[in-house]
């Protein structure tokens, strides 16, 4: 089945919907990812600089990371949500921003893509671990969520298609390998979240130029 409408509409739904997200995400109850966040930032240095990819409008998950002491920059395609953001958190940086077309001027300690990179197509999600790259100091961890395996999902957003899509686990590390030339052994596990099931990955920049996964995220 063809979701190419579903795909490209991606951007319009979270633009349209910015206020419903932000009160679904802003209310209490809806901060499953802490265990998730705890595991990325014990690899990310001492009041490092985090870029988080699709940041929404900044709750919970970078209220977070400024809570803990870290330095934030958030890029989203929306700019409702980047607007919010700005309103919250004054003092760290925020960008309307396609994460495909990604390229900011820095590198950073730490990078996240939280239920925001498996809303790209496969072809997409495939030419973002270059852009992954240029943008990860040495040493920084990356953070993404998948679905379990190849494929496209299609959930509800403002009673409208809301399009998932992943790639297989090993052609993750494939990927990864193309960009950076080095990958430990390491294993996605899928989770029940907001869909069919998606995987965690958190893998992490080497001292040298690779991307290694540096966690076995087998539980929530």
């Amino acid at each position: 089945m063809d979701h190419a409408d579903a795909a490209d509409n991606i951007i319009t739904l979270y633009v349209d919907g910015a206020e419903v997200w932000d009160q679904h995400r802003s209310s209490s109850g809806h901060f499953f990812e802490q265990p998730w966040l705890d595991k990325f930032l014990r690899l990310v240095r001492p009041a490092g600089h985090i870029l988080d990819i699709g940041c929404g409008a900044g709750k919970p998950i970078a209220e977070y990371f400024l809570q803990q002491q870290f330095a934030v920059t958030g890029i989203d395609a929306s700019a409702p949500m980047i607007a919010r953001c700005r309103e919250r958190f004054p003092a760290s940086r925020w960008q309307v921003a396609d994460m495909r077309t990604l390229q900011l001027d820095a590198t950073f300690d730490g990078l996240l893509a939280w239920d925001s990179f498996f809303h790209l197509t496969r072809d997409h999600q495939r030419q973002m671990f270059k852009r992954f790259a240029r943008h990860a100091r040495p040493g920084a961890p990356l953070m993404f969520t998948s679905g379990p395996d190849d494929g496209e999902a299609i959930g509800t957003f403002l009673d409208q298609p809301l399009y998932h899509a992943s790639l297989a686990h090993d052609e993750f590390r494939m990927e990864m390998q193309a960009v950076v030339g080095h990958l430990t052994a390491g294993r996605l596990q899928p989770q029940n979240h907001a869909g069919p099931g998606n995987g965690r990955c958190v893998c992490r920049r080497s001292d040298t130029c690779g991307f290694r996964v540096c966690c076995r995220p087998d539980t929530a």
